[in-house]
């Protein structure tokens, strides 16, 4: 048999969705998000995901620019990124990098350089081991859909010739 079958791959996802879960890396609110995915939106969530990362990529390289620049004072602006940041890491149901915000943004409110750092180091942890989980979670659910997909013909029994 040609890859893995159906129960399989199934099992395999959700194997994987418990340790996410497990670890606390996701939460209920990717459950939700996975719901409103149906056969009108079969990628919905992979979507959602996507323009999540996308967006990401961009606040963290702004929190990156920030800190790194040696006259750095504006906390509030990396605040209003932050905030943006835990929105919609909330919104995915990526609670490790919501929390890491929070402590970010807690050491931003105490004008903490050196914590702040430390939470960016933290972040980008954190957003790799999502992204990279989830990147993980999508190949398997598009294994999944392609196995779901493939019919293999049934060799009919002509009646005057059985064996063809």
């Amino acid at each position: 048999m040609l890859g893995l079958s159906l129960d399989q791959l199934r099992a395999d996802m959700n194997r994987l969705l418990a340790l996410l879960f497990h670890q606390g890396v996701l939460d209920e609110q990717f459950l939700q998000l996975q719901q409103l995915q149906d056969e009108s939106s079969p990628n919905f969530v992979s979507e959602v995901v996507n323009i999540y990362f996308h967006e990401s990529e961009k606040l963290l390289r702004n929190l990156r620019a920030l800190l790194v620049d040696k006259e750095f004072s504006d906390y509030k602006k990396m605040g209003i990124h932050l905030n943006q940041f835990m929105g919609s890491s909330s919104s995915i149901g990526a609670q490790r990098v919501r929390n890491v915000c929070i402590a970010f943004r807690a050491a931003c409110e105490q004008n903490n350089r050196a914590g702040c750092l430390r939470a960016l180091e933290l972040l980008e942890y954190e957003y790799c081991y999502l992204k990279n989980k989830l990147h993980e979670l999508f190949q398997i659910e598009q294994q999944r859909i392609l196995a779901g997909a493939v019919r293999y013909p049934v060799p009919q029994q002509h009646p005057n010739n059985p064996q063809v």
